[in-house]
């Protein structure tokens, strides 16, 4: 039985299903989750992530972290976290990047925040020969000095969708329509989490929230903020949340988001304005462009350390990575970066407060 038959009995018998139930099953399922069943980065996999681009990407957020850690008078022993790491390429070249830094490593525990055992396979092997540490969750971390980066994380977080209706609002639920998978709204209801969006919406306006999201900020902004450390949140969206963004991924390409559950990536555009105001009692950066970001961190300089080795084919490959990485065009502009930090410490390297 796929998982599309499953949730279609499942909604038979049990109703509607929010569509953060459904991104849950689509995503997580025990048998038949796309993180939880396969490999999906890379030009064979379904997307492309930034680490798996170039290099560089992992390589300047490590240092980042470095300089950072260097900045907060070097703990001796700290939590180095990634939530979400993929096949473990940004985590590598963090820690190949940052092997010269004077005890970084030595004092760093490395811990990766994965559920899909597929993946926490494909990441031991990435990271052969380092001592790692798997959880389930941002609430499993260490309590302690803390830096950790999140990319392309809190975009695949399940999300619930509202549409204003009046002074109210109703949900937007996945039913059955003619034996197939279809989108429905619940009756109008309040929704006191979304008061503050009735002075900047109008009827019909389509509103996304992320509780998960906001959990999971708490639980790293409560330890940064108490043990020190940082926090960068790597992702595309943008400050408030308004419209559906919610969309499907297969082979690179769009799909329908309800065709066929567990075989595409579903993401949303991250909420930043609602990850800052989760962040306390740490501070938060500016927002800030990912361009922006990476070339205050030195990518440039990187970039041309790198060609000065490479020709050909391999040159235009590289070339055209740094581009895609942070050209306002492209991915520079697209995705933003978030920085959480003690509110009693400097913002990371390549933000400002």
């Amino acid at each position: 039985m796929s998982l599309k038959a499953r949730l279609l009995d499942r909604i038979a018998t049990g109703g509607p299903l929010t569509v953060a139930d459904y991104m849950a099953e689509a995503l997580l399922n025990p048998e038949y989750g796309y993180y939880t069943t396969r490999t999906p980065f890379g030009t064979k996999g379904d997307f492309i992530t930034a680490p798996e681009m170039s290099q560089m990407f992992g390589e300047v957020i490590g240092l980042c972290l470095a300089q950072s850690w260097m900045d907060q008078g070097a703990p001796s022993t700290f939590t180095l976290a990634e939530l979400g790491p993929g096949r473990g390429t940004l985590m590598a070249d963090a820690l190949r990047a940052t092997a010269r830094v004077p005890g970084f490593l030595a004092a760093a525990q490395i811990v990766l925040v994965e559920v899909s055992p597929t993946l926490r396979d494909r990441q031991a092997e990435t990271l052969e020969g380092y001592e790692v540490t798997w959880i389930d969750s941002a609430a499993d971390l260490p309590d302690g000095p803390l830096w950790c980066v999140a990319n392309e994380f809190f975009d695949a977080l399940p999300i619930r969708q509202f549409i204003r209706d009046g002074k109210s609002w109703r949900e937007r639920c996945v039913g059955v329509q003619q034996d197939m998978l279809g989108f429905g709204l619940a009756p109008q209801g309040p929704q006191p989490r979304l008061d503050n969006r009735l002075a900047d919406t109008a009827d019909g306006d389509l509103v996304e929230t992320c509780p998960a999201a906001d959990a999971i900020l708490s639980e790293l902004a409560q330890r940064i903020d108490t043990h020190g450390g940082i926090g960068l949140i790597i992702d595309y969206g943008d400050w408030r949340s308004l419209g559906d963004t919610l969309q499907a991924v297969r082979d690179h390409q769009p799909v329908g988001v309800l065709d066929a559950p567990g075989t595409a990536d579903l993401t949303a555009h991250v909420d930043f304005e609602a990850l800052a105001a989760s962040a306390a009692p740490a501070a938060h950066t500016r927002l800030t462009p990912q361009g922006v970001f990476l070339e205050r961190l030195g990518i440039t300089q990187r970039a041309q350390a790198l060609a000065g080795t490479l020709e050909g084919e391999a040159l235009k490959l590289h070339i055209a990575a740094h581009r895609r990485l942070t050209h306002p065009d492209e991915m520079g502009n697209l995705f933003k970066v978030l920085g959480l930090y003690p509110a009693t410490a400097a913002p990371p390297p390549g933000l400002s407060a």
